[in-house]
């Protein structure tokens, strides 16, 4: 994965979107509103699969909320230590972030990814400061900036 400093980003017409990114967006109004409470209802409703879905749902995003939030998502790598998580979101909340979605997967050979998606509108420091002190963290082998509305 690229980190987003490297990456481009286009604003694009909604009639341009495939079907599937504008029945994403869709399903994240539905959510956001409460008038889905969990996923699968939401893309039950827009009539989408909830593999596209996650396929999209860090990737399209109205242009307002873009303006208004400030949301960064990051992937890392960890060594599978005891502790390790509960310290990363230690630093997460020393930083005056708000954690709003995190992802772990089960640990293999000794290391498991971790995808955290944060509200950093409130953050006490800049990203790249920020994304180095998680970098300095022992038990983190990398960590990649992977989309932001926080630049």
């Amino acid at each position: 994965m690229k980190d987003v400093t490297s990456q481009r980003f286009f604003l694009v017409r909604e009639d341009v979107l495939t079907e599937a990114m504008q029945k994403t967006l869709e399903a994240k109004h539905l959510l956001q509103s409460g008038k889905a409470s969990s996923i699968w209802d939401a893309v039950k409703e827009v009539d989408l699969s909830r593999s596209a879905f996650y396929k999209y749902r860090d990737a399209v995003f109205p242009f307002h909320s873009i303006v208004q939030e400030r949301i960064l998502t990051v992937f890392l790598q960890l060594e599978d230590r005891e502790g390790t998580l509960a310290r990363l979101l230690q630093l997460v909340a020393e930083s005056t972030c708000n954690v709003l979605t995190i992802h772990q997967t089960i640990p293999i050979q000794g290391r498991a990814s971790v995808t955290l998606s944060l509200d950093v509108t409130a953050m006490n420091k800049e990203l790249e400061e920020f994304i180095n002190e998680m970098k300095r963290l022992d038990f983190v082998e990398s960590a990649e900036v992977i989309s932001s509305g926080a630049l």
